[in-house]
């Protein structure tokens, strides 16, 4: 039974290796369903995990997970604290905590960009995650841990790419890569920078500069003519002279 489990586990994995980018160290959401299923079943979820996915893992949770088995009590005290083992990982809801299930569909919008898996025995919050394409979803069944296939909606994502209807999260990011390396996209910084550069008005100081160079090319030209009128004068006067000199002769 584990090598079957462990041969769907791989052809799974590869699915999403293969479409999504999914890639180790593996990124595994897990909430406090799972957590008390784990306790149930005393699963070692942390040497148990890279066995099953032959792989490097990391356990994560939320800050709403945490709050939300802090609110529950001792009934799930033991769930706590293997969530309080885990990795937590910066969710949207800072101010206002809300619940552990709403909290992980919010880490895995926009089309999962950081490839988390999400580890749930919560039936609502597992068909909310099927109708996401590109997410593995795991659960706990007979005190085994279980990598569930490729969702209805994560293959015909896939389909619709194969042919060309649709371009992936992947692919979209990788163009976006190519485009700005070559310059045909500019950075958004770029642009501000830019926009600040039209904004600004031209100098008032620059303006008076230029008012003050005019005013200098007429002062200089004036005393040109000056100059001009006084070689004439003085030519004129040593005329005269030696014509008086040449008369008294």
């Amino acid at each position: 039974m584990k090598i079957t489990r462990q041969k769907h586990a791989k052809k799974h994995l590869g699915f999403f290796r293969n479409n999504f980018g999914v890639r180790e160290p593996y990124q595994i959401l897990l909430d406090g369903t799972f957590c008390q299923a784990a306790l149930r079943g005393r699963i070692q979820l942390r040497e148990q995990l890279p066995r099953y996915l032959m792989g490097e893992t990391q356990l994560c949770t939320t800050r709403c997970v945490l709050k939300e088995l802090e609110t529950l009590g001792k009934d799930l005290y033991g769930a706590k604290l293997i969530a309080q083992k885990c990795q937590v990982r910066n969710c949207p809801h800072f101010k206002n905590a809300v619940s552990g299930s709403e909290c992980l569909l919010a880490m895995i919008e926009e089309g999962n960009p950081h490839h988390y898996f999400v580890a749930t025995q919560d039936q609502n919050l597992s068909v909310k995650v099927k109708k996401k394409p590109g997410v593995p979803l795991m659960f706990i069944i007979q005190n085994t841990i279980v990598l569930d296939k490729p969702s209805a909606k994560t293959i015909a994502y896939v389909k619709a790419i194969e042919s060309g209807q649709l371009v992936s999260v992947h692919e979209k990011q990788s163009i976006k890569q190519l485009k700005e390396e070559q310059g045909l996209v500019k950075n958004p910084e770029q642009r501000r920078r830019k926009k600040r550069k039209k904004t600004g008005g031209p100098n008032p100081l620059s303006c008076l500069k230029k008012k003050k160079k005019t005013n200098d090319i007429t002062s200089s030209a004036s005393e040109k003519k000056k100059k001009r009128k006084r070689i004439r004068n003085r030519s004129t006067s040593k005329v005269l002279s030696e014509k008086q000199n040449a008369e008294g002769k």
